[in-house]
Order: C-alpha cells, then sequence, then structure tokens
C-alpha cells in the first residue's frame, strides 16, 4: 500500500510558557493535490499544525512525513521549512522598495536570465498583475500585494503551498475573488494547497477535505457538506453554521418528536408561514443581510433562528408559524 501524502502520527506540540496552547495527539492524511482546510476557533493550534506540517516547529512527539520521509523540524535544517512547501504568511515578507517583477524574479536563479524573466512573467499574468510588474510594492493595495507574495509562493512551483489565514486583510471584494483565484490555482497547477482559517465559510467553499480543530485537538474531519449536514460535535455545528440547540422537551414545542437529549438545528432549517396556529413564535429581531434576514424568534422564553430570503416581508414583532424542516439528534 502506497504511503500517504502528508501524514501525521500521534503529533502533539505543546509550548513550555502555555502547556494549554498547541495541539494534542493529531492523527491526519493529506492526499496529493487534495484542497485542504483546517478551521477552528482562535487559539485552537490550527496555526501550530501548519508550521509543524511545513517543518519550522518540532514536534513534542509522533511523527510527520511527506511522501512516506520524515519531515525534518527546525533543529534539524539549516533553513527551517520543507524545500518542498512555501508558506504565504500574513505578513507577505515583501521587499517593499522593490519592483513587483523584482520580488517575484527574486525567488529564481540566474542560471538563465531569459527563463527567469518569462516565468516571472507568465506567473504575473497567471495572477492578474503583469500591468503592475514596474510598481513597487509600498504603491500597491494590501490585495494586489497578497497576489505579488502568492505568486513569489508559487513560482518555484512547489508541490504543497500553506496559507496561514490567507483573507484575514482582505475586504469582502478581494475575498471572493482570491477564494476563485486560490481554487482556479489548485486545479490548474496541481498544487496540494493547506489553508488555515478562523472563518469556517473559506473551508466550506474551497476545501476538498476540512480538518475541526477545537483546543488542540482534531473533533472533526471529511468533506465539507458531509460535516456540515452531518456534524458529530455541537462544536462543529455551531462554528459552520449558526446552529443552535433545543433540549428535547422545549423541541416538542416546535412540533419536533425526538427521543434525544438535545437536538440540532440550523437557521435555514426553520420554515415561516403566516397562516394561524396556536404555537406562534414572535419576531424578536431582524438583522439585515442584504438579500436575507437572520431571524430571531422567540415563545416562551425558547428562542429560535430562521433565515428569511424574502427581506421585508416580515415585521418586529410579528407572530408567525414555525415549521421545522429537519433537525438532528445529539445525545
Amino acid at each position: 500500500m502506497p504511503e500517504p501524502f502528508i501524514s501525521l502520527k500521534n503529533v502533539s506540540k505543546h509550548y513550555s510558557v502555555d502547556l494549554d496552547a498547541g495541539v494534542s495527539d493529531i492523527n491526519l492524511t493529506i492526499d496529493k493535490g487534495e484542497f485542504v482546510a483546517i478551521v477552528g476557533e482562535s487559539g485552537s493550534g490550527k496555526s501550530t499544525l501548519l508550521k509543524l506540517i511545513y517543518g519550522t516547529l518540532a514536534p513534542n512527539s509522533g511523527e510527520l512525513s511527506f511522501n512516506g520521509e520524515h519531515i525534518p523540524g527546525p533543529h534539524e535544517k539549516l533553513i527551517p521549512g520543507h524545500d518542498a512547501m512555501k508558506m504565504l504568511s500574513q505578513d507577505f515578507n515583501l521587499n517593499l522598495y522593490a519592483r513587483v517583477f523584482e520580488n517575484i524574479e527574486s525567488m529564481l536563479s540566474n542560471e538563465n536570465v531569459l527563463e527567469k524573466k518569462q516565468k516571472s512573467i507568465e506567473f504575473m499574468e497567471l495572477l492578474g498583475i503583469g500591468a503592475l510588474a514596474n510598481k513597487r510594492i509600498v504603491e500597491l493595495s494590501g490585495g494586489e500585494q497578497q497576489r505579488v507574495a502568492l505568486a513569489r509562493a508559487i513560482i518555484t512551483e512547489p508541490e504543497v503551498l500553506l496559507l496561514d489565514e490567507p483573507f484575514s486583510q482582505l475586504d469582502a471584494v478581494l475575498k471572493t475573488q482570491f477564494r476563485a483565484d486560490l481554487k482556479r490555482l489548485g486545479n490548474e497547477l496541481g498544487i496540494t494547497i493547506i489553508m488555515v482559517s478562523h472563518d469556517p465559510v473559506d473551508g466550506l467553499t474551497l476545501a476538498d477535505q476540512m480538518f475541526i480543530l477545537k483546543d488542540g485537538k482534531l473533533v472533526e474531519s471529511g468533506e465539507p457538506a458531509q460535516i456540515y449536514n452531518n456534524p458529530e460535535h455541537i462544536y462543529t455545528a455551531r462554528l459552520l453554521g449558526n446552529a443552535f440547540f433545543l433540549p428535547s422537551d422545549e423541541a416538542k414545542l416546535v412540533g419536533i418528536r425526538s427521543k434525544a437529549t438535545t437536538v440540532m438545528i440550523y437557521p435555514e432549517w426553520v420554515q415561516l408561514k403566516n397562516s394561524w396556529t396556536s404555537k406562534q413564535f414572535a419576531i424578536e429581531e431582524i438583522f439585515f443581510r442584504g438579500f436575507y434576514e437572520d431571524l430571531l424568534l422567540e415563545r416562551k422564553g425558547i428562542r429560535i433562528h430562521a433565515v428569511n430570503t424574502s427581506p421585508g416581508m416580515y415585521k418586529k414583532g410579528q407572530k408567525v408559524q414555525v415549521v421545522i424542516e429537519k433537525w438532528l439528534d445529539f445525545d
């Protein structure tokens, strides 16, 4: 049986100043060409795990391998970091007073100057920054600087690209475009991409596989749709979809009959009707989200969330009938 492309076996890393920080007993595998998202709340150990895979941190215990070979830690290499990988950090690590093409060309050797120049042009065009070639980095926007940093990272054609919170400095429009760029690059270049993000939307929209971290432990993994629709843990459901939970006795008030201790419901599983019923919920708050609204509903002290895809249809204080189309049981 072939060795996994990337494998972590019983990997733990803790910091002496804070024994609660880091990761504990991580077991996972990553296939070649996958887009992987490591998702969790702040302090869950995401960045620690990314640095362990890259080789800039060494584990206290366990083994990390790449193509069946040990991933050396910083104490085993003069320049830490695996040679087949590149990491795009949050600070971009660019020469601010050099031009765009100089930042990108500097990653290549001078053995063939013409080839070096042609390849730099090719990757600038690939990322839509060809027109910026002669601009200095200080003259660029944050989104443009990030594209330059990405070009620097992939021009040497690494097998693995590691991204540490790649969308944290981008506004909504740039974030959407950059997500599309990453997905396209992964497909076109065949690079394995491992991304860390605190925003679950990044993982749900991009990843082939997600790893969910909580307090340094891997609590769940799998394809985004599978994890979202059938989460095994309450933490995962809340993290990925703003799910809410009702004990079985309260669930009866919304027409749910369950033998489980608790039921989990996503807001989009709540259907609203204007027809009269003795079990109406009052609209306590309405939060406008553009093409939809988040509604907070209340009845006899029980609060539930719903999504309304027709903004303006309901008013605060209005009473509506609630029908739960789907729920999951949690014991």
